[in-house]
């Protein structure tokens, strides 16, 4: 009896190569299947958890958000017409439309706007000088014209006031995107009607004053390079227009700068015009 009793009541509970009698698995315990449904990734290396496991970025790595625009013109169709138009480009978001420039100012500091695409005649404020006081109160904003106007007051006017780029009404919805971009991006953008009339504005002034009558205490090259920037010349092509290493151009440019307070080469250009450097 002993000998079937052992025969008919194998022990399964230390089966060879994980199988029990016959080829049976062992079933594996509570605690190997919970080791085995959570995998640890806290430690993945290469941004990975363990198994190739991806590890979610944190909010602070999205880098790629849209560019805010206000829109600001007196012409309540022309402001739908843009904001219609700029909802139709890829990465910007019209966050508010303002029909003169005191309002503009209130939906800078409501809205936080990246860029204000402004119109230049208006009423209560006009866009030259609610261009100023969005440069003065919120130096993080950038401004862009957009107008009909493109007389040289105009364009001193606003340059002078710190707009970053100047464009036509006759401009695209394309251009009118990489002006935006560009402004934020601290660089300025005309059209080329603006251009033009800023070449022919420097080609009909007269030639600069002495060197030892230059404003702001700026030397002669100093004041040619202030001039070419005007022209809407990089530091590269100013470098070939001067013979000179571009290395030189940009210190001579920072030198400038640092003499009449310019902050970005729209003002520096604005600076030009009004004193005629060349």
């Amino acid at each position: 009896m002993t000998d079937r009793t052992e025969q008919a009541v194998p022990d399964v509970s230390h089966g060879r190569d994980g199988e029990g009698r016959e080829g049976m698995p062992v079933q594996p315990s509570m605690t190997d299947r919970t080791e085995q449904a959570v995998p640890d990734v806290s430690h993945g290396r290469d941004g990975e958890g363990r198994e190739g496991m991806p590890v979610r970025p944190s909010m602070t790595d999205r880098i790629d958000q849209p560019l805010r625009v206000l829109v600001v013109d007196d012409q309540q169709l022309v402001r739908e017409g843009l904001t219609a138009l700029l909802e139709l480009t890829d990465g910007v978001v019209v966050v508010g439309a303002a029909g003169d420039g005191r309002q503009a100012l209130d939906l800078v500091a409501d809205r936080k706007p990246d860029v204000v695409l402004m119109d230049l005649r208006m009423p209560v404020l006009d866009g030259i000088a609610a261009t100023a006081e969005v440069r003065d109160h919120f130096p993080e904003v950038a401004v862009v014209v957009l107008t009909t106007y493109a007389d040289d007051e105009s364009i001193a006017g606003a340059l002078a006031a710190g707009a970053r780029g100047y464009l036509t009404k006759d401009a695209g919805r394309a251009e009118i995107g990489m002006a935006l971009r560009a402004a934020v991006a601290g660089h300025s953008m005309f059209d080329p009607v603006i251009s033009a009339r800023l070449a022919a504005a420097l080609a009909r002034s007269t030639p600069p004053p002495a060197r030892d009558r230059l404003p702001d205490g700026l030397t002669q090259r100093e004041a040619e390079v202030l001039g070419l920037i005007a022209q809407g010349r990089t530091n590269a092509e100013i470098a070939v227009a001067l013979f000179v290493a571009e290395t030189t151009v940009k210190t001579h440019t920072n030198n400038a700068f640092a003499k009449i307070g310019a902050r970005n080469r729209t003002e520096a250009a604005g600076y030009a015009i009004r004193h005629r450097l060349g």
